[in-house]
């Protein structure tokens, strides 16, 4: 009798655990749980403490609502120019309504994935590799629409899409390899050609400019030379004048001026001006006129003779050949137009 009250009372302890146990849950925070009662859905719990009746009441599997990165195997799309490229995706996603995620859908998860796969090769189809390699963002966004879109009557939100890699085939990445290679060369080629370009055409600038400053100091110089002699001249020009040289300075500086003309071995012709004969003429002038002086005084002054008469004419006789003699040295030095020779009157 004993035993069997125990067994009772054990057995009535055990239904009341059970029963406790089956009515009280605790649902975690970012979790979802929903109840059906008697089969049918009765409410989605929330964070917190929670009383369920048992034995009619069942809490179906917690749903987490956190979102949640899902990263699907590759799958081999054939883009617009035939071309079977490798693509891996990366979808984020999170539930957003706990009892469409349960009851809309059998297996969201798996329905996201194969979504995601025929929508991929509807986008990646419209594009060429090139295109579908540089325009990721454009492939993403088309994704997600599409994908948020059709995952919104699951409970389900998508907020990215990701395209993780894009393989082509092995012989068309060596294509690519190759032509960027090829196209890193070109540029290589391009930027020395410019380089070179620029370095003739800097130092081209600077000979240019080089030029242009040398051939204006040479200009300055010379207008400064010039300046100078014109200078001097000037000042030679008004020394002359004001010294007044009279007509037997002139024939001496002719006469001084005229062994200068035939200096140097390679002169084998020279010229007399014309002024060499006035100048002659002046001498030939001045020393008859000295000549006639002492004639004069020998055979009128009272102690003149015979002798300082012939002195006078062998004088003039001398001046004659003097002149001659001027003549003569200017014929001899390859003279073109001799000088005219000029006799002293008596």
């Amino acid at each position: 009798m004993d035993i069997a009250v125990a067994i009772v009372l054990l057995v009535l302890v055990a239904f009341v655990i059970i029963v406790l146990v089956r009515s009280v849950r605790i649902i975690p925070q970012a979790r979802a749980g929903v109840v059906e009662r008697l089969g049918k859905y009765q409410r989605t719990l929330n964070p917190g403490l929670t009383i369920l009746i048992p034995f009619v009441d069942r809490l179906l599997p917690l749903l987490d609502l956190r979102e949640q990165v899902v990263s699907f195997p590759p799958q081999p799309v054939i883009t617009e120019d035939n071309l079977v490229v490798s693509i891996d995706t990366v979808v984020y996603f999170q539930v957003t309504d706990a009892r469409a995620a349960t009851y809309e859908i059998a297996n969201y998860i798996q329905a996201v994935e194969q979504l995601t796969t025929t929508t991929l090769r509807n986008v990646v189809g419209g594009l060429n590799l090139e295109e579908a390699l540089t325009s990721r963002d454009q492939i993403n966004g088309q994704l997600r629409g599409v994908l948020d879109e059709a995952t919104g009557r699951w409970g389900i939100r998508v907020s990215r899409v990701e395209l993780k890699a894009i393989d082509p085939p092995h012989s068309i990445q060596d294509s690519m390899e190759k032509q960027m290679r090829a196209e890193r060369d070109r540029r290589a080629a391009i930027l020395t050609a410019e380089g070179t370009k620029q370095s003739a055409i800097l130092t081209a600038e600077g000979q240019r400019q080089s030029s242009i400053l040398k051939a204006e100091g040479d200009a300055k110089a010379a207008i400064l030379r010039a300046d100078g002699e014109a200078q001097a001249i000037q000042k030679v020009f008004d020394a002359i004048h004001k010294g007044n040289p009279d007509q037997k300075l002139l024939a001496y500086q002719y006469l001084q001026v005229l062994p200068k003309i035939a200096e140097g071995t390679a002169n084998k012709l020279w010229i007399i001006p014309s002024e060499v004969g006035e100048a002659l003429k002046g001498i030939g002038n001045a020393l008859g006129g000295a000549v006639a002086g002492q004639a004069s005084d020998g055979l009128f002054g009272p102690d003149a003779g015979p002798k300082t008469a012939e002195a006078g004419a062998v004088s003039g006789a001398g001046a004659v050949s003097a002149a001659g003699d001027g003549r003569a040295a200017g014929t001899g030095a390859g003279s073109t137009a001799p000088a005219p020779a000029t006799h002293p009157e008596p």
